[in-house]
């Protein structure tokens, strides 16, 4: 039996605030709060094995010092809308 979605997204966001560090636990906490709601089954996939990524690349690829892999570029993009200001500072 599969994990009920809604069980699912209050999973993936205990695991989205609680990283191995600051930085990725403030940008993955706004992208949860902001994105969770509205992923499909198979976004909600993607985004569980994404959080299996170690922070360090996944900080990496959210602050473009590294390309992140292809199956992660459309919500590493989604993700780096959020991660201004954390990641580099605000245009004025």
């Amino acid at each position: 039996m599969s994990e009920p979605l809604d069980v699912m997204r209050k999973r993936l966001h205990m695991r989205s605030i609680r990283r191995g560090i600051k930085e990725m636990d403030l940008i993955l906490m706004g992208f949860s709060k902001a994105h969770l709601a509205d992923l499909n089954a198979e976004e909600l996939g993607l985004y569980d094995q994404l959080l299996s990524e170690n922070d360090h690349d996944l900080y990496q690829w959210v602050s473009q010092q590294s390309v992140e892999p292809e199956a992660y570029r459309a919500l590493m993009d989604k993700i780096r809308e959020g991660a201004v200001g954390v990641t580099k500072p605000a245009a004025g």
